[in-house]
């Protein structure tokens, strides 16, 4: 025991004395902390420092008993890493099952470490016990590999050491394919993905957990002491065992600061500490636009770990090969001129094979489509890619041999997504493709965009693909259906490759994506017409999700202009199929029923207008006359008479049959004419329409505010309002209906949430007021980093019915109340509201007329309802 400890303990207020001690330790090695600088030194003294106070406490309480039982580390402590607040795990080892003896001193160590605050996580047991554990679960016998004896009887630790080796349980081979499943679970939880917005630095993919994997299975077979060994063993080159503990350094600087932030054991890169650490760590400046620090620095790290699991996936092959395989499945079998299959894996014939041939770089995939029966690249094979990045220069890429292998790729009935990422993964599709090169690990930081862009365009691939496969035809039946109808595929990849390229670009990203997509065509000798729809593609990815979410689709005239941007059905069949693939993989919490039925109704409608001709739209009166005649037919049959039927009919506009389908005319229409003035106000819910939402229904008198009552409410219930339209009776009546769906994205499914939401709605309507109590409606942890700056801007309705109003904002409780309420300020008609909420971004679309029905273009009183809208929603002008 150190004379400090011995004169601590002598103190009667020693636990005191340990907690300042203890505090000092922590004050230091932060004061030491440098972000530019390696923390190996820094993890090595607490851990040594800790190593001292266990120590002292353990000769201390145990006294005489103290050289009979052992002391062990564990874990990260036993690999001497020991964070500013990482787990302190330690194993007592008894050299007897007799407890007894030693339960009152082990008790009051263990009080004391807690009383201090270190709280360990600890476990007593004898050198059995230990290995009985071990042979169960092979997590513990991960934790046993790397013990280090602290204090006490050294005996009891060499024994535990000996017990659990692999000559006794888990040889190496059993303990690496254990590792590897352990692995492909972990991965599986992140989604198979690193790139995710908000990753894990320890656990996920390319994070410190696959160092420490290599690290485990390498030890464990060669019982070797460092990862330097490595080299020794023929495992890597020096110089990328020297990018492997670099990628562990920065992963390692970014844990530490990430703990002094936190002040606890966090190993999440939350968006709460992103921004703070792009500062610390120099990715700052003056002249970066809003939030580009933190993209930096994101990248930063995802550069890294896009590194260090390429190493991973790379020793862990050659592990396999030498831990499992042996020699026999080393056996090199013929697969081309230029290539063997080693264990499965693709092979070079030799170290010259992309110097002489560098077409080999894009061949060598196109091989892997074709021959099933090899799984991947072997790791020197990967080397010898990764080492000949800069054969693919501007030659390369002009050459007509690589352009058709290129395509071809894109062309194979198989394996185009895997070997994308492959290709991603070693650098060759930045190589070929710098344009993709910007996007490689690039986030965006929003709460829209999960992944990063490279990331999301791989995945908007793979979802592409899914669509053409047969065993995922339930996924989505009518996506399968149009892609039978797609005559080349490859345009879609093509598409879905270049929709995002320009991200991160000043400027428009589709219009800048869309010339690179021309040059590739004409580079790539793409037809005239294969060259105009993908560029077209590229350009237009956006604009039927931005119809279907932020129009009226019930229009007919919206359908028409629509029709007329897209032209063609094949054309639509395409645009449809990027459109939900992208959404999908954007972030797959943004697909839900509502938004699957709305495109799909916007492709059913479009496809009839253009099979039907342009130059012969549908007439209003002809759509007028379809849906009265659907709409009656329906509730004759329901047992309506004619003059029921009329009696409600008479007092509805035009614009409300052609706003609503026949279902929901008759559905209105039955309720109303059923319904007495005692029943009023009149409220129905609909829990599954054919939109795959929730249709509210509200029938009232047109006295009060009733649109901010309905809406509140329906806020605070906790559901998401999707679309709102609005109408008043020529006998003054208001007909409201609300498409919503609960925050989860799913429908109303349970009887009672039904009955509970139309009471309170009809309740709140009858009193003309909203009871406070607790909202259900949930704002994310994550957006209060993402404000969203307010606008408000007025557009002219190309139909000349209305005035559109726009309102982008953060999204909020209460936000369509407030507004509802602005417009009764200002005496506005509302006619219908398109609602769409990406992350924390509200995107709300108002249609609105004066009180005359008529749209509002004076400047001044446009600029007088933007003033209210601000003063409403509380914003300085």
């Amino acid at each position: 025991m150190s004379p400090l400890y011995a004169e601590l303990f002598n103190a009667p207020d020693y636990l005191h004395q340990f907690k300042l001690l203890l505090k000092q330790k922590d004050a230091e090695l932060k004061e030491k902390f440098d972000p530019q600088c390696s923390v190996y030194p820094l993890i090595k003294e607490r851990s040594d420092f800790i190593d001292n106070l266990l120590g002292s406490g353990w000769g201390y309480f145990l006294g005489k008993l103290a050289a009979k039982p052992s002391l062990v580390a564990v874990g990260g402590y036993g690999r001497r890493e020991l964070f500013p607040y990482s787990d302190i795990d330690i194993v007592v080892l008894l050299d007897s099952e007799d407890i007894s003896l030693y339960q009152q001193a082990l008790a009051n160590f263990s009080t004391f470490l807690w009383d201090i605050g270190l709280k360990p996580g600890q476990s007593v047991r004898t050198v059995a016990e230990c290995v009985a554990e071990a042979k169960k679960d092979q997590t513990i016998m991960t934790s046993l590999t790397e013990i280090r004896l602290i204090t006490g009887c050294p005996t009891l630790f060499d024994d535990l050491k000996e017990q659990t080796s692999p000559d006794h349980i888990w040889p190496s081979d059993l303990f690496f394919q254990a590792k590897m499943a352990e692995q492909q679970q972990r991965y599986a939880k992140a989604h198979n993905t690193a790139y995710n917005l908000e990753p894990n630095i320890k656990e996920g993919p390319g994070g410190l957990r696959d160092m420490q994997v290599i690290a485990w299975v390498f030890k464990r077979h060669y019982h070797s002491s460092t990862l330097k060994e490595l080299i020794k063993y023929g495992f890597m080159p020096e110089s990328e065992y020297n990018e492997l503990i670099a990628a562990r350094e920065v992963l390692w600087r970014i844990r530490y600061a990430l703990h002094l932030l936190t002040r606890r054991g966090e190993d999440r890169l939350i968006f709460d500490y992103q921004r703070d650490l792009a500062q610390q760590f120099g990715f700052s400046g003056d002249d970066q636009q809003y939030n580009q620090d933190v993209e930096r620095f994101m990248q930063f790290y995802f550069k890294t770990v896009q590194g260090l699991e390429r190493l991973n996936e790379m020793l862990l092959q050659l592990f396999n090969e030498r831990f499992v395989c042996g020699e026999t499945g080393c056996r090199p079998i013929d697969i081309s001129e230029d290539f063997v299959s080693i264990n499965g894996y693709l092979e070079a014939v030799d170290e010259e094979a992309f110097t002489r041939k560098p077409l080999l770089l894009l061949e060598i995939f196109l091989i892997l489509q074709k021959n099933t029966e090899v799984c991947g690249i072997r790791a020197t094979t990967i080397r010898l890619i990764r080492k000949n990045l800069d054969l693919i220069d501007d030659a390369f890429r002009t050459n007509k041999a690589a352009n058709q292998l290129f395509i071809e790729l894109l062309r194979q009935p198989r394996g185009i997504t895997t070997q994308l990422r492959r290709m991603n993964r070693y650098g060759v599709l930045a190589a070929y493709l710098p344009s993709f090169a910007n996007i490689v690990a690039r986030m965006q930081y929003d709460l829209f965009h999960i992944y990063t862009v490279d990331e999301h365009t791989l995945f908007v691939i793979r979802n592409l693909r899914r669509f053409s496969i047969e065993a995922h035809y339930n996924e989505l039946p009518f996506c399968h259906n149009v892609f039978l109808q797609i005559p080349k595929p490859e345009l879609l990849y093509l598409a879905a490759l270049f929709h995002d390229i320009a991200k991160g670009r000043n400027g428009d990203h589709s219009a800048i994506g869309e010339e690179i997509a021309q040059q590739f065509c004409v580079q790539h000798g793409l037809s005239s017409h294969d060259c105009k729809l993908m560029s077209w593609l590229v350009r237009n990815h956006l604009i039927m999700s931005m119809t279907a979410q932020r129009k009226d689709i019930s229009d007919a005239d919206v359908i028409h202009e629509f029709a007329q941007v897209v032209g063609s059905v094949e054309y639509l069949n395409y645009l449809y199929l990027l459109t939900v693939a992208d959404i999908r993989a954007t972030n797959p919490e943004l697909w839900n029923s509502w938004k699957d039925v709305l495109l799909k109704e916007l492709y059913n409608k479009t496809h009839g207008v253009l099979r039907k001709g342009l130059q012969n739209p549908v007439t209003l009166a002809e759509r007028l006359l379809e849906n009265k005649n659907e709409a009656k037919d329906e509730l004759r049959q329901l047992g309506l008479c004619e003059n029921t039927i009329d009696g409600v009919w008479r007092n509805l506009s035009d614009d409300y049959f052609l706003r609503y389908s026949a279902d929901e005319i008759a559905w209105h229409t039955r309720a109303i004419a059923n319904a007495t003035e005692d029943d009023l106000p009149l409220v129905l819910l609909e829990p599954q329409t054919q939109r795959g939402s929730a249709e509210v229904f509200v029938y009232t008198q047109n006295a009060g505010p009733i649109f901010s009552l309905c809406t509140a409410t329906l806020d605070q219930l906790g559901l998401t309002i999707l679309d709102a339209r609005i109408m008043t009776t020529l006998n003054d009546y208001i007909l409201n209906s609300f498409q919503v769906l609960e925050q989860s994205g799913q429908p109303i499914h349970d009887h009672y949430r039904e009955e509970h939401i139309r009471t309170a709605l009809q309740n709140n309507l009858r009193q003309q007021l909203i009871k406070k109590h607790k909202n259900l409606h949930r704002q994310s942890r994550q957006a209060k980093h993402f404000p969203i700056p307010t606008s408000v801007q007025f557009l002219d309705d190309p139909l000349g019915r209305h005035t559109i109003i726009e309102l982008v904002t953060t999204d909020r409780a209460g936000l369509l109340s407030q507004i509802g309420q602005a417009f009764i300020n200002q005496q506005i008609s509302l006619h219908s509201a398109k609602i769409t909420t990406i992350g924390s971004r509200a995107e709300d679309m108002f249609y609105v007329t004066d009180q005359q029905n008529q749209p509002i273009t004076d400047a001044l009183r446009q600029q007088q309802i933007h003033d209210e809208m601000l003063a409403m929603l509380d914003f300085e002008h």
